[in-house]
């Protein structure tokens, strides 16, 4: 193999595109005084969340997990729906870049493990596509996947003494 690295390059550019493209219709642009651009959760996502979580929460088997969609996220639904939008949006730039994938891979390892309790119960596709999710996150954390052909190498030659970018990267 010439190049081992860039089979974890190419599955960390995969991995974080599908996370953008999640985020597409989650958020939109919007003008703060009219002129200065930011992004805001979607009001079509923030109505849509709460009625996809009642649904995970309603066949769920595991029974701390259902609790906590139907007492937690389900009464905070706005809160949590803004968190899985720009949690996604940043594991998606993050992978995309290589910048601070460690810290990107864990955010996304929380992210595929907290979908992969809420769809348990569900097919064996939602399953499998879950384990491989976490499963690329852990790799991504393991294999330091953002120190080849990332950002993080460009900050870790800048600063190579940098303990704190060691840890995030």
């Amino acid at each position: 193999m010439r190049f081992p690295g860039g089979g974890i390059v190419l599955l960390r550019l995969v991995v974080g595109a599908w996370f953008l493209k999640s985020v597409w219709t989650k958020l939109t642009l919007v003008y703060f005084w009219g002129t200065v651009p930011y992004l805001a959760v979607s009001a079509r996502f923030l109505g849509f969340h709460p009625k996809r979580v009642a649904e995970f929460a309603g066949g769920n088997p595991i029974g701390w997990y259902k609790e906590f969609l139907e007492g937690i996220v389900l009464p905070h639904s706005k809160l949590f729906a803004s968190l899985q939008a720009y949690g996604e949006a940043c594991v998606g730039l993050g992978l995309v870049l290589g910048l601070l994938t460690g810290l990107s891979a864990f955010a996304g390892l929380f992210l595929g493990l907290s979908y992969g309790l809420a769809a348990s119960w569900m097919s064996f596709g939602q399953q499998g596509f879950h384990l491989l999710l976490v499963t690329s996150m852990v790799i991504f954390i393991w294999t330091r996947a953002g120190r080849v052909l990332g950002v993080d190498y460009l900050l870790l030659r800048a600063a190579p003494r940098s303990r704190l970018l060691r840890v995030l990267t």
